[in-house]
């Protein structure tokens, strides 16, 4: 199977959006495999865990990925994340008239 198709199938098992941080990533598998785990399931055993193993897949697969990713730390990739204060602070700086409003 492609690539991408693995990595998209393994997004809609986890239920993630297109773009995901590794912390919504987490919460999505560790919230997914609390319901799904067949300890803990209330629906058909077999199903909790055959859903339980497509959950772990799921989450290897994306974390593999993000694991061999290569990161850009070029400036203006690195700008697109900056935090509202920074963003600020790079457009006016000290400017005596919009430099002091900072959150």
């Amino acid at each position: 199977m492609d690539t991408y198709l693995k990595i998209l199938d393994a997004r809609k098992v986890l239920e993630l959006p297109e773009q995901a941080t590794m912390s919504e990533i987490k919460a999505n598998y560790r919230k997914l495999i609390r319901q799904w785990h067949p300890d803990r399931c209330c629906k058909d055993q077999e199903q909790c865990k055959e859903m339980s193993t497509k959950i772990i897949a799921a989450y290897r697969i994306i974390v593999d990925f993000c694991d061999q990713y290569r990161f850009s730390f070029a400036r203006d990739e690195v700008q697109k994340y900056l935090t509202d204060k920074e963003w600020w602070s790079d457009r006016f700086g000290d400017d005596p008239l919009w430099g002091h409003i900072r959150k």
